[in-house]
């Protein structure tokens, strides 16, 4: 199985305001605690485990990338 990072939600809109009710009233922990709720559901869905360390290099590489942005324009505006 290959990931699809290409978009591929059929109502993105209503994926993302789901995904921001599913945290309504809940503390830090436990959001973050349906967080990984969520993604273990979503890697057991999936199954394939070449696509889930695929999966997991691609959100770590977003995140460095992001840090890595941020270092960046906080230098420039020095």
């Amino acid at each position: 199985m290959t990931l699809n990072t290409q978009p591929n939600l059929t109502r993105p809109d209503d994926f993302y305001e789901a995904l921001i009710d599913m945290h309504r009233d809940l503390d830090e922990a436990q959001s973050q605690s349906a967080n990984a709720q969520l993604i273990l559901l979503l890697a057991n869905h999936i199954g394939d485990h070449a696509t889930l360390l695929d999966a997991m290099q691609h959100a770590r590489d977003g995140v460095i990338d992001v840090s890595a942005r941020d270092t960046q324009t906080h230098s420039l505006a020095a």
